[in-house]
């Protein structure tokens, strides 16, 4: 792995992190970071353990995940392609790991220690206001999610759920856009039983808005999903 090169002509099209930087400079920060491979299911980083390294989803598709003091999972932002994670190690003073991180699928990421992080951050000051603004992204998530919790129903949550991943790592295939995700997951996606995502499942896929197969999800009809739910 060491041989590979990582420039930012072949990047995902949307690294937020090197917004505003040219070539060059993408090149340059691209090239101090330590490539790893990650199988699915393998936690990449873990809950309140020492923030002492960012990295980038190259390739494959992740998410965070909390795990509470009863010891339950749960699911939280799902990472594409291009999206950072363990910006805390951008900080000087000693941070945790709010949350833990796993792929989902095989996976490819670039890993920066945190000295070299914050070094190329003096150096390149765009990549610092880049993370903040990712930053506020994720704070916007989170007042969605809040938001979604306090005042939407369970159906409502649920189907918010299914339009935000088929947004950030939907597949588009024949027919619609191709979630690989369970009723379990969807389930904890939205903080509701697994019964209840199952059932309200089982009720889209008879009107139309939704098809499995092969273990997967097909959002075929937004539309239909959204009168369903209303």
């Amino acid at each position: 792995m060491t041989a590979w090169k990582f420039r930012a002509v072949d990047a995902p099209h949307n690294i937020e992190l090197l917004r505003g930087l040219n070539p060059h400079e993408s090149d340059l920060i691209l090239a101090a970071a330590r490539p790893r491979r990650f199988p699915a299911k393998s936690v990449m980083t873990y809950q309140d353990e020492p923030a002492d390294h960012l990295l980038l989803l190259w390739k494959g598709r992740a998410r965070y995940f909390y795990e509470t003091p009863n010891d339950k999972k749960l699911i939280l932002k799902w990472i594409a392609p291009g999206h950072i994670f363990g910006g805390a190690a951008l900080l000087s003073r000693p941070c945790t790991y709010l949350v833990s991180t796993e792929a989902v699928r095989d996976s490819i990421v670039l890993e920066w220690n945190g000295s070299t992080i914050r070094g190329l951050a003096r150096r390149f000051p765009q990549l610092l206001e880049n993370a903040h603004c990712i930053d506020m992204e994720y704070l916007s998530w989170y007042v969605a999610a809040h938001a979604a919790l306090t005042s939407q129903s369970a159906r409502e949550r649920l189907a918010s759920v299914l339009f935000g991943l088929a947004k950030s790592v939907g597949q588009k295939v024949s027919g619609g856009v191709e979630l690989d995700v369970t009723n379990e997951e969807l389930a904890n996606s939205a903080n509701i039983t697994q019964y209840t995502a199952s059932r309200f499942m089982s009720e889209w896929q008879r009107s139309g808005a939704i098809r499995k197969r092969r273990g997967k999800i097909v959002l075929r009809s937004p539309e239909r999903l959204f009168l369903r739910v209303v």
